[in-house]
């Protein structure tokens, strides 16, 4: 992906948790800036962890910014994709932090995408039980969505982020030229998570979307800067009032009870993450709309809208013997069921967002109408 040559001025959004918050800086060339990183705390160590396909890309570039600071630099280089977002990967961290000796002062730094971050973040909360860690995501979607609010965690088998913590970076740093990096795929899959912010928040923000929706796909460096300084925005309200989701932050959620549903009985990395939130949430909107919350011309606007940004509207099959009995047991298996029933974050007039339960036999209605394209 090309993008234009507009510069974007670096601004910074803040995380109020009192004694714990911190900025996500936005902005071009910060990555490999050493000033970047001149408020962390002071440590001998840091280590970097990324991947077989970012570190080559980026990697050197924030060893030698963090040179600058840190005695020693060390790198963990995880295989690529959702599929290795397990315990196996997640010890090859715990490896190197023992190997080299690191201290409870030792500065994680997790560059790369929502797999890398969460499980660095995971690593870090669980390391000494708790060492300080700094998201550089690279991707649109880590950048708007996955870096931002303290949740780490890795997969099982039966769920998707079903074991974790929250637990806060000191800083999140969001240079928006490893977007340039992206294949045109994975910034669609970014688009997803910003798509989310207007139906549950923002109706204008959903306007400005539809109206910059080509110049997002293409790379356009303004247009970016906008679209991840107010998702953060928008996001740091939600989590700065709901840290630990127990209440308002579960609308950050939209889409994703249904497209985790998709990624588990796929099998993590056939779709990718923001792939199954853009389905997911045309799901979710049609299931509002049944209901009565919506009506249809929303539904459409935001489906026609999820297809602009170069995502899946119909749903995949998982099971051909019954496929919305599938999409149930997996959903079940959610961090927003409780005692066994599903709860899904709805659209409660656009805007709005309400998580609540809807029943089984209308919720099958909705994922055979949606899996077999009649809800477009």
């Amino acid at each position: 992906m090309a993008p234009s040559s507009a510069f974007a001025p670096a601004t910074q959004v803040p995380i109020a948790f009192g004694d714990r918050s911190y900025p996500i800086t936005i902005g071009q060339n910060l990555l490999a800036d050493p000033t970047t990183y001149a408020d962390l705390p002071s440590a001998a160590a840091a280590v970097v962890v990324t991947n077989t396909t970012v570190d080559p890309l980026c990697g050197d570039r924030l060893r030698a910014a963090l040179a600058v600071r840190f005695r020693s630099v060390h790198t963990v280089v995880l295989p690529d994709g959702e599929a290795h977002k397990d315990w196996a990967t997640l010890n090859r961290i715990f490896d190197v932090l023992l190997e080299n000796g690191c201290d409870r002062k030792t500065v994680l730094f997790a560059l790369g995408g929502g797999v890398v971050g969460d499980m660095t973040g995971f690593a870090a909360a669980s390391y000494m039980r708790g060492v300080p860690f700094v998201q550089v995501p690279t991707t649109l979607l880590a950048q708007v969505d996955s870096s931002v609010g303290g949740k780490t965690a890795i997969n099982h088998p039966l769920g998707k982020n079903m074991i974790g913590a929250f637990y806060q970076p000191r800083l999140v740093v969001c240079d928006l030229g490893t977007i340039a990096t992206l294949p045109p795929r994975e910034v669609s899959a970014g688009l997803a998570e910003i798509i989310k912010y207007g139906p549950i928040h923002d109706m204008a923000f959903l306007g400005w979307i539809e109206e910059h929706i080509d110049a997002l796909r293409a790379g356009d460096v303004a247009a970016l800067a906008h679209a991840v300084r107010r998702s953060c925005e928008i996001k740091a309200e939600v989590v700065g009032a709901d840290e630990r989701e127990a209440g308002l932050r579960a609308i950050l959620n939209f889409g994703h009870t249904f497209g985790h549903a998709i990624e588990a009985g796929l099998g993590y990395g056939a779709w990718l993450h923001g792939e199954g939130v853009g389905c997911g949430m045309v799901m979710a909107a049609t299931l509002s709309q049944r209901l009565g919350l919506v009506d249809a011309a929303f539904v459409a606007r935001l489906t026609a809208l999820v297809r602009r940004a170069g995502l899946p509207v119909v749903g995949p099959v998982l099971d051909t013997a019954d496929n919305a009995g599938r999409y149930l047991q997996l959903m079940r298996v959610d961090k927003k069921s409780e005692g066994g029933e599903i709860r899904f974050v709805l659209i409660d007039g656009p805007g709005r967002a309400v998580v609540r339960a809807a029943p089984d036999a209308l919720v099958r209605t909705v994922i055979d109408a949606c899996c077999r394209g009649d809800a477009i």
